[in-house]
């Protein structure tokens, strides 16, 4: 029986109904260009390979992989089926190592990502994915659900804040299900949901300069109790403030993503 590691943020799903409505959720058909972050004992794996062709799964744990590739041979032996005893193609492909290192521009496009992200690295991982947006069509995750309500919170609201902005200006987001503690063994400490993101298309994404507008974003956000003309007093004056048509009187929570553009599209205007 594997153990979860604490090092690796390993909770494991174990209810089935909950698997089932995650599956539901994903809806997997053959075709499908899929890989899957952190397989862990297999809980979603295998009822995917039940529905796909084929699948990618990128996992850290050594214990895992081997459990893995006991389970899915990575090197067939020659199939008698075939004509010439071929080498039959394994249903599944481990790549063994980091998520936030692995390069998902060596996988075929569309790419659909799922997984049981480590709450540990949550919101790094969703960078690392934003990344490759272009390549992907859509993404379906488990996460805490105090991060999955900050993905998709609306400005004005406690949760709003700068994964919020950096996420919903490339990204359509749902939250789907929550998911209790009791689903896991070991049992997290947390609530847990499943969060759909679908990439916008590139002619909806309206960021000139990607590097200002997170550098806006964050310093926005990194006092969030001081308003607007304070934590960009370096980047914009009351003229300018008045030219954009936002009040300097407001903080980072009160401004929506389409304030954000209008600001780093603004400065890059004017570089």
């Amino acid at each position: 029986m594997h153990k979860a590691k604490k090092k690796f943020g390993q909770n494991f799903l174990v209810d089935e109904q909950i698997i089932g409505d995650i599956i539901s959720a994903i809806c997997p058909k053959p075709e499908d260009n899929m890989v899957e972050i952190g397989p862990g004992l297999g809980a979603l794996t295998r009822p995917l390979l039940k529905k796909l062709n084929h699948l990618h799964v990128v996992e850290i744990d050594r214990d895992i992989i081997a459990r893995l590739e006991h389970d899915y041979p990575q090197d067939n032996p020659p199939n008698p089926l075939f004509k010439g005893g071929a080498t039959s193609k394994p249903k599944l492909t481990i790549h063994a190592g980091d998520a936030l290192e692995f390069d998902f521009a060596t996988l075929a496009a569309p790419l659909r990502i799922v997984g049981n992200l480590p709450y540990n690295i949550s919101s790094p991982l969703l960078f690392h994915f934003a990344a490759y947006a272009e390549r992907i069509r859509d993404m379906h995750f488990m996460l805490q659900n105090e991060v999955v309500e900050r993905m998709v919170a609306e400005p004005s609201t406690p949760a709003y804040g700068r994964l919020s902005v950096m996420l919903q200006y490339r990204f359509q987001m749902e939250k789907l299900l929550d998911v209790p503690p009791e689903s896991f063994r070991p049992a997290p400490k947390v609530d847990s949901a499943i969060v759909r993101m679908i990439p916008l298309p590139a002619s909806e994404i309206a960021v000139r300069n990607e590097k200002m507008f997170a550098a806006i974003v964050r310093t926005a956000f990194g006092q969030r109790r001081k308003t607007m003309r304070n934590t960009l007093r370096s980047y914009l004056s009351e003229e300018d403030f008045e030219r954009l048509g936002i009040n300097p009187q407001l903080r980072a929570e009160n401004l929506a993503v389409a304030d954000f553009i209008k600001v780093a599209n603004y400065l890059d205007e004017r570089e």
